[in-house]
């Protein structure tokens, strides 16, 4: 594989420097296995980001619609009273 993509793949994927650097160093190393390894323990890093992306967005979700009921109450409230 050609290192350049792999530091660009790296970067996009918003991988840490140090952890990026390690990578490459075990590429230019040859040491594939540990390179999948580093890259395996970042994609779990990675995917507890986005499960606990996941669980503020539900959260603000909630929010959301508990919000929007009070406001329809709120105006049902205001028409009965008109």
């Amino acid at each position: 594989m050609d290192l350049n993509c792999i530091k660009q793949n790296l970067s996009d994927v918003g991988c840490m420097k140090e952890t990026a650097d390690d990578i490459i160093r075990k590429f230019e190393a040859g040491d594939m296995q540990g390179a999948m390894r580093s890259m395996k323990k970042d994609r779990c890093r990675l995917m507890d980001e986005l499960h606990e992306s996941g669980k503020r967005v539900d959260l603000l979700d909630f929010l959301i619609r508990n919000t929007e009921k009070e406001i329809r109450q709120a105006e049902k409230s205001r028409k009965g009273d008109n």
